[in-house]
């Protein structure tokens, strides 16, 4: 079972860059397919970023703007955010999954394990 953890968090202005973390003790997450999710107050948990395998795939909103990346030696996933926006604040949580297909990978009931989330919050 893998446990993600997540780091990188906090307050930002608009337009600054911002970097997640995402590792998890014990696993490999090079085996999984890892993603990144957010869900605002009130609003439904999104799809941000995913990378399957060497496929990389991100929810509109962010296209363009977040990258998404994996150090394998370092057994970490990472959120590069930039030209951050009011309406990115949000919880983001990180998920790994055991399909690394792409079939499903935007959907949260798709994914398999999940870390505790890490606010981000960016001021206007």
């Amino acid at each position: 079972q893998v446990q993600p953890v997540e780091s990188g968090g906090g307050l930002v202005q608009a337009g600054d860059s911002l970097r997640l973390a995402c590792t998890a003790s014990g696993r490999t997450l090079s085996n999984y397919a890892m993603g990144w999710f957010r869900q605002a107050p009130g609003q439904e948990r999104e799809f941000v970023a995913a990378i399957s395998r060497n496929d990389l795939y991100y929810g509109d909103p962010v296209k363009g703007r977040f990258t998404i990346s994996r150090d394998n030696a370092k057994n970490t996933v990472y959120l590069q955010m930039s030209s951050l926006k009011p309406e990115d604040t949000a919880v983001y949580y990180c998920a790994a999954r055991i399909r690394t297909t792409g079939w499903g990978i935007g959907m949260d009931y798709e994914w398999d394990y999940w870390g505790q989330g890490t606010q981000v919050t960016v001021s206007s």
